[in-house]
Order: C-alpha cells, then sequence, then structure tokens
C-alpha cells in the first residue's frame, strides 16, 4: 500500500542553505528510520537498489503546484515547514509505524546544525494537503478508469530521464509511463504488462526548464504541466493500465533522483 505523508515541521533554529539539499534531507530521513529500527536504516542507507520511498524538498510556502527546490537563504527559526515523504510498500511503512504513532513534538531532529520538531503528520484521503493522501494497490487498479485517454500531470519538482549514459529532460509518453509501470511493477505485487505506447502523445504542455545545483552535482530537469492523450482506438485494459499508472504518480514519483527530491508530480483534473 503506497503511502504519501505530509509532514508538518518547525525548525527551532535558523536551517542554514547548505543544508537543505537533497541529500542532507535524505540523511534526515535516514535518520527517522534508524530511530525505530537501525538495522532497517542501515540497509537503506547502503542499498543501490530503486529505493521505496520518495522525498520531497523542504517547503516554506503553501503553494502546492511548482515546489520550492532550492532556498536562497536560510530558513528562520519558528518557520512553519512542510515535508513529504512518500513509502511504496506496507512492509516499510509497517516498520515505521512506531514512529507515527508516538510522535513526540517535544523530540529534537537534526538537520545539519539546525533542530526541527515534528508538529503533525498527515496521511489521509479527506486530508486539506493534496500532496497527502493513502490508497492500496488493489484500490489503484480497482478504480481506474477504463475509458479515459487523457494524462494531466503537474510536474512539480525538475523531472529527467536517463538515456544512454546521460540525462534528458524532455518528457515524452513513453519515458513517462516506463518510469511509473517500472516501479508499480516492484512494489505493487499486480504484474502489469508492457505497454504500447506508440499512440500517446502530449496534446498540451506548459513546462520549462529547471536547474538543481549543490556542491557536488548540476541536476537539470523540466518542471511544469503536461497533458498526454492516447490517440486511436485502445482496450479498456490498456485505458485501465494507463490510469492505473497515472493515479500512482502521486505516490512513486517519476524518473531520477526521487529519493533525493526530483521527479515529484501528481495527476491533476
Amino acid at each position: 500500500m503506497p503511502y504519501s505523508l505530509v509532514l508538518n515541521l518547525t525548525p527551532r533554529s535558523p536551517v542554514p542553505v547548505g543544508y537543505l539539499s537533497g541529500r542532507h534531507l535524505h540523511a534526515l530521513f535516514l535518520s527517522l528510520v534508524s530511530s525505530v529500527d537501525r538495522t532497517l536504516g542501515d540497509r537503506l542507507h547502503d542499498s543501490q537498489a530503486d529505493k521505496a520511498f520518495t522525498l520531497s524538498p523542504l517547503q516554506t510556502r503553501h503553494r502546492f503546484k511548482i515546489l520550492q527546490c532550492e532556498h536562497q537563504q536560510a530558513i528562520p527559526a519558528e518557520t512553519s515547514c512542510w515535508w513529504r515523504i512518500s513509502l511504496l510498500d506496507d512492509a516499510l511503512f509497517g516498520e515505521l509505524t512506531q514512529l507515527w504513532l508516538h510522535l513526540n513534538r517535544d523530540k529534537p531532529w537534526h538537520l545539519g546544525p539546525a533542530d526541527l520538531t515534528i508538529t503533525s503528520i498527515l496521511a489521509s484521503p479527506q486530508s486539506t494537503h493534496p500532496w497527502a493522501n493513502s490508497c492500496s494497490y488493489s484500490q489503484l487498479y480497482e478504480e481506474a478508469s477504463e475509458t479515459d485517454n487523457t494524462f494531466r500531470f503537474c510536474i512539480a519538482t525538475p523531472m529527467a530521464f536517463r538515456q544512454g549514459k546521460y540525462d534528458t529532460a524532455l518528457p515524452s509518453g513513453d519515458r513517462l509511463f516506463a518510469s511509473l509501470r517500472q516501479r508499480w511493477n516492484k512494489y505493487s505485487g499486480i504484474e502489469m504488462p508492457e505497454l504500447v505506447l506508440d499512440t500517446v502523445f502530449p496534446s498540451f504542455f506548459d513546462i520549462q526548464t529547471a536547474i538543481v545545483a549543490d556542491k557536488r552535482s548540476k541536476f537539470i530537469g523540466s518542471i511544469g504541466e503536461i497533458t498526454l492523450r492516447l490517440l486511436g482506438d485502445a482496450t479498456p485494459t490498456t485505458l485501465k493500465h494507463l490510469n492505473t499508472l497515472a493515479n500512482y504518480a502521486l505516490y512513486c514519483g517519476i524518473g531520477r533522483k526521487t529519493t533525493m527530491g526530483m521527479g515529484m508530480a501528481r495527476r491533476i483534473n
């Protein structure tokens, strides 16, 4: 069962710009995991495989389409922040249950030299936060439309795909759905066959290039909105598969470096 959790955080001291990168937030997530299961934290840290979680950059604004990926100055103490963590399998959520159930609002978590406290966690489909949700894999599949041939996505943080030795920042139907299908088959337990995507074309796009850089690397991706449409005839099963994957984007992200805050996307209506 995938979960999209929104953590509301408050820094008790200023968070320096240098500690707001994806790799530092990745380290914070591993600290949360290790606090309840050190073995699991070590395993996630050492794993080179596709990992069963995604992260967002730390957010200080209540805007939900294009998110903050870089900060030009430190986040002041007592600033209300939110941070999205998605978990893609039941095992990982279950192993972290003690963290969610026994949330200590007074316990500080460290992001570089700054202390942060978690004030609340949102995970309900009834939440007003568009990035908070949870839904079983079987429900995602069963509720997916068999007739809708249009797929509109909000790309909230830079999205790119591996092509040979290099990255490409330009989204296409085959790259986008192939990324979603790969993660669906890895975690859902509901095998989805390879899809024929040569008739899935963009019918609208409002995207631009975005660059996220830290001391180690530079990541170039696309952000904005894109609508894909399947042209011609398609079976109800094919449409069901594509709609399932489009709805799954909220949880798994799309493309590269989703555990570092990139490729955060969701379907919009």
